[in-house]
């Protein structure tokens, strides 16, 4: 019980690997972010010594001991106690008599393994500890040295390598005077504490575990609420149509951290309807993701011009199970860089298409007011576009773009050329101003 401090958890159990980064305080604990590998843990230590066993055994008898499912119950608990000892002791003595049998007559186990070579056999495993501690530090904002104590939970952090590698990292010693084994047993006994009404001088502030957001136009996902965000949280963003007299928008709620709803998971999905019918672009609807301390998610909708609204309650939005999570981060950290360039089109195109969009509809307005040969350049760069639009080229459609604006820039400068725009000057007119470009992202493909 420790006040203002800033402690990262290294929890090492025996099939996962957890990493927490809080912040504490007058009895508010607060996870600033979380991260892991739930498929390491004590067990791989043991597969190792398992795996060197087996391999010395068949080089010398020519026996697989793996494909024994009784020899491989005895190796792997004579692994777990010789992995244990060596906690404590730098070599320790495997005995297992009568291991296997041939026509020969019994086969016997007799070996030594000291602290070494069992380090050097899981070398690949403790580098794998690295990448979630700096992965948990990255997503606080925090580096080594803004961290005031390290805490080591799970009986794997017993392992002396394991310890001296989070001596290394952090440039800390470790907290080593929690029982790793009942740690876990004693804080889920508080927090039912806390849950019950029993204990109110604790307070556990706990994070997103992934991102939360939407589905827009050409089927991608918009974040609204960051993983790692603290809860509770509310967050807003104001939306738009994708068509022109569009009245109802589909919302489709996402989770994860890929930049496609297709790579994603939905947690629902409803729609607003009675949307009065408007050019694209205008209606204004605004989504509201509110979560409460429990994980519990509330998405609303309103049409900000009639108040019409929807909304959908998810549970459960923040307690995916640890593998899953650990899966849909790695996965967007391997595709980053072809969801981006992916991600990049589809925007490019969209943008295209509201340039278009725009362009025609600000020609039509002026009508006669344009003079012909500005309308003629304009009206080429525009079927230029157009036809770069077809083609699907995002850089081309980039450059398109970029001619276009260029000549619209063109028609603008000759309209205030023209020799009665100086007497009409006066102050700007109250009709169309310019639109956001937040304002004109599709909640829809209807």
């Amino acid at each position: 019980k420790k006040n203002n401090e800033t402690i990262l958890v290294f929890d090492l159990g025996g099939g996962t690997f957890d990493v927490s980064v809080l912040e504490v305080g007058d009895g508010v604990f607060e996870v600033l972010s979380t991260s892991g590998d739930t498929h390491l843990g004590g067990d791989d230590f043991d597969k190792r010594i398992v795996d060197w066993l087996a391999e010395n055994f068949k080089r010398d008898e020519g026996i697989d001991l793996l494909k024994d499912k009784q020899a491989l119950q005895r190796l792997t608990e004579a692994a777990e106690k010789a992995k244990m000892e060596l906690s404590t002791l730098t070599q320790t003595n495997i005995s297992l008599p009568f291991i296997t049998a041939t026509a020969d007559g019994p086969k016997h186990i007799e070996t030594t393994l000291t602290r070494v070579k069992f380090e050097e056999l899981c070398s690949d495993l403790l580098d794998r500890l690295k990448k979630p501690v700096e992965n948990a530090l990255g997503d606080a904002k925090l580096s080594f040295k803004d961290i005031d104590e390290v805490i080591l939970v799970g009986g794997s952090t017993r392992i002396p390598a394991v310890q001296e590698l989070v001596r290394k990292m952090t440039g800390k010693e470790p907290n080593v005077t929690v029982n790793p084994d009942e740690v876990v047993a004693l804080g889920a006994a508080v927090q039912a504490g806390v849950l019950a009404g029993d204990v109110s001088d604790i307070v556990l502030l706990d994070v997103t575990p992934l991102s939360l957001g939407l589905e827009t136009l050409g089927g991608v996902m918009t974040k609204i609420i960051p993983r790692n965000t603290t809860l509770p949280t509310s967050k807003s963003e104001v939306f738009s149509t994708a068509a022109d007299g569009q009245t109802s928008v589909e919302i489709n709620v996402l989770q994860g951290e890929r930049e496609f709803v297709r790579d994603n998971k939905s947690l629902g999905s409803f729609r607003l309807d009675g949307i009065p019918p408007a050019p694209r672009g205008v209606p204004q609807i605004e989504v509201k993701f509110d979560i409460d301390a429990n994980g519990i998610l509330s998405v609303t909708a309103v049409d900000k011009g009639t108040g019409k609204k929807q909304d959908i309650t998810i549970t459960g939005a923040s307690t995916l199970p640890g593998d899953e999570v650990d899966r849909m981060v790695k996965e967007a950290e391997r595709f980053a860089q072809e969801d981006k360039e992916k991600r990049d089109a589809i925007d490019t195109k969209n943008q295209a298409d509201s340039v278009v969009y725009q362009t025609e509809k600000q020609l039509k307005e002026l009508g006669d007011k344009v003079p012909g040969p500005v309308k003629e350049k304009v009206d080429a760069k525009l079927q230029e576009l157009k036809d770069a639009i077809s083609g699907g080229s995002t850089q081309g459609m980039k450059d398109a773009m970029a001619a276009l604006n260029q000549e619209v820039m063109q028609l603008g400068q000759s309209l205030y050329n023209q020799p009665s725009a100086g007497s009409a000057a006066g102050p700007a007119p109250g009709g169309e101003t310019g639109r956001s470009d937040s304002s004109n992202k599709g909640s829809d493909e209807d």
